[in-house]
């Protein structure tokens, strides 16, 4: 429990050493995946949700859109945008990935009044942040320019799809 709370906050504070351990680290799968678990359960509070089925909803739909949002950003970097010396598998981007959702625990603190909705967007825009960095790191780009171009592919594709499954099913 100490290395996951470690590696949490050095991956939260964009310690590339951490990304390239956990990108090569097999075993911390299930800790990655339980950090975005973790992070569903505190944005789901965060943002205000009140009654346990909703929390349930909302980390089921964070759960979805974060695993669609991991398989478009691996096949975008992998396939359309790879760097000469990108090797990377699914797990090697699931691990880094999911240890850049260590700052959305915090996002519990959406909570506050007056204050909670901006640190809320804030510690949003952090994970954005990290995630950049796990690309970076797990596509072993030398660019952060290319790391941010593929995530944000990823997230604009994931969004169209989101919203419009969205929008189709209302």
């Amino acid at each position: 429990m100490k290395t996951l709370l470690r590696r949490m906050i050095a991956a939260s504070r964009f310690d590339v050493q951490t990304y390239e351990q956990v990108e090569s680290d097999r075993a911390s799968t299930a800790a990655a995946v339980f950090i975005v678990v973790i992070a569903s359960v505190a944005a789901a509070i965060g943002s205000g949700v009140r009654d346990f089925l909703s929390v349930i909803n909302g980390i089921i739909v964070l759960l979805l859109t974060w695993s669609v949002w991991v398989g478009l950003t691996y096949f975008i970097g992998t396939r359309l945008l790879p760097g000469p010396q990108t090797r990377a598998d699914f797990g090697e981007i699931l691990r880094t990935t999911g240890f850049s959702a260590s700052p959305g625990v915090l996002r519990i603190l959406g909570l506050l009044p007056v204050v909670g909705l901006p640190i809320f967007i804030g510690i949003t825009f952090w994970m954005l942040l990290t995630f950049v960095v796990a690309i970076r790191q797990a596509l072993d780009y030398t660019s952060s320019r290319r790391a941010l171009a593929v995530c944000a592919l990823g997230w604009l594709i994931h969004g169209f799809l989101f919203f419009g499954l969205t929008f189709v099913a209302l």
